[in-house]
């Protein structure tokens, strides 16, 4: 085993044992903190309180295990490690919680400790990994605690996983050799080990990690390489060159026992879909509560100014295709589209004084909200489109329809970017399309901040 393995192996058992004792200490610490906030002091702490803590720890080392937390997070995103943590402590949580119920002491500890110890130990948790990552970082930077890698495949797929890892030196990776199918294709890494995929002579590689780096197209050849690095000593991984392809929220999951690589999925599933909902209907119901004297005031000034309801409704797309009907503060003269639908700025021309405002505004868009409430739409979102110029769109531009993965929104980062009303009709699902890929609640807030502080006037309202 090569120096670098040696060191590195040794550095994972101590950093892996140090995050489970971080971790058992927090459990510890949280319940020591609450007891102490909740009572006023740890001189007289109650015996059942103390092996509830101790239980907690315990269990909490199996459920984190479970979870995947221990597993090795280098170049990965911290915030799925984030998440991952969250579903930790809510199982761990349940499962404390169902014990209480089910054996009748529930009455026996205060409800408020239990959820401060919780809440305690995930920031403690969390905390001590917001600290340790950047020392890592820092020493992955200055050449300690990297893995070597050796590069097998096509130059193409090769040159993407070298610069990638060049790109991102507190990953903790180096590529320390390179193995090319064609051998005339050496000439274009700036690499002194660079040669020739040898069967024979490259059957005993030695390195701590040995990624297939090929393209979908040349899929085929995988079994062979495998087959040809059988003695090789080392993690052995395939990298499917997909550059160029447009991917969302891919992944790899076992379905039924089968292998699936995930290329474009909707990240609204599981736990994201419920904290989405949940985020739109309480910011929503709280928006309407707010909200409702203004929307009274403009309901009049529609009704006072022009004949009609005051209230228009669209036909949409969201969600999977579903359709819905869109509520809009009416801005145009009744009948106003007897003579056809109009996309964008066309339809600017027709609007009513007040409408002319209120779409300058995006006032009109307020009763929108209720549509949040009623789970047809969400706060942030793509914006919906009407189903006659979906069926022209999806064929005029390159994963249009990507954009129903998820709720049609209000407003969107496409929104806050300028890409609204009468734009660049490919900026815009550019936009959604990245917001798709890279939701967050954090990222819904900030869009939504940005949506107020920007102000809702804008020269591409129509």
């Amino acid at each position: 085993m090569s120096r670098i393995a040696k060191t590195l192996s040794g550095f994972e058992v101590y950093s892996h044992v140090a995050a489970r004792f971080a971790d058992a200490a927090s459990l510890l610490m949280g319940g020591f903190l609450a007891y102490w906030l909740r009572f006023g002091s740890l001189e007289y702490m109650i015996e059942r309180y103390q092996w509830m803590m101790l239980s907690g720890m315990l269990l909490g080392m199996v459920i984190f295990g479970a979870c995947g937390i221990y597993r090795s997070w280098r170049g990965a995103v911290r915030v799925e490690l984030v998440v991952r943590i969250v579903h930790a402590f809510v199982i761990l949580g349940g499962i404390v919680f169902t014990y209480l119920y089910f054996t009748k002491t529930g009455a026996e500890f205060s409800r408020l400790w239990l959820g401060m110890w919780l809440c305690s130990a995930f920031i403690f948790s969390v905390g001590a990994r917001t600290v340790a990552y950047p020392v890592l970082n820092r020493l992955r930077r200055q050449g300690r605690n990297r893995k070597g890698v050796i590069l097998v495949g096509e130059v193409d797929s090769c040159l993407i996983a070298a610069r990638r890892i060049a790109a991102q030196p507190s990953a903790g990776f180096d590529v320390t050799s390179v193995r090319l199918l064609d051998a005339s294709d050496c000439a274009r890494f700036g690499l002194e080990d660079c040669r020739a995929f040898d069967s024979e002579y490259d059957a005993n590689l030695v390195s701590d990690e040995i990624w297939v780096c090929l393209p979908l197209a040349r899929g085929n050849l995988v079994e062979k390489i495998l087959r040809d690095l059988d003695y090789c000593i080392g993690n052995i991984r395939y990298m499917p060159d997909m550059h160029g392809l447009r991917l969302l929220n891919h992944d790899i999951s076992t379905v039924a026992g089968l292998y699936l690589l995930d290329m474009s999925c909707t990240p609204m599933s599981g736990t994201a879909r419920f904290v989405k909902a949940a985020e739109d209907k309480i910011l929503a119901g709280l928006a309407l509560l707010l909200l409702s004297p203004l929307m009274l005031v403009i309901a009049l000034a529609v009704k006072l100014t022009s004949r009609g309801p005051v209230l228009y409704r669209q036909e949409r797309m969201s969600w999977n295709g579903e359709s819905f009907q869109m509520l809009k503060f009416r801005s145009m003269p009744v009948d106003s589209e007897a003579a056809g639908v109009c996309w964008g700025g066309a339809s600017g021309k027709r609007v009513t004084l007040v409408g002319r405002f209120l779409r300058r505004s995006s006032l009109d868009e307020l009763p929108q909200l209720i549509n949040v409430v009623k789970g047809e739409m969400s706060l942030v979102g793509p914006r919906p489109e009407r189903t006659v110029f979906v069926e022209r769109f999806k064929h005029e531009i390159p994963g249009y329809m990507q954009k129903h993965m998820v709720r049609a929104g209000i407003t969107g980062w496409a929104q806050i970017h300028g890409w609204r009303g009468d734009t660049d009709l490919k900026a815009r699902i550019e936009h959604d399309l990245w917001y798709i890929d890279n939701w967050s609640v954090w990222l819904d807030l900030k869009i939504l901040f940005l949506t107020v502080w920007r102000g809702f006037f804008h020269p591409h309202a129509q």
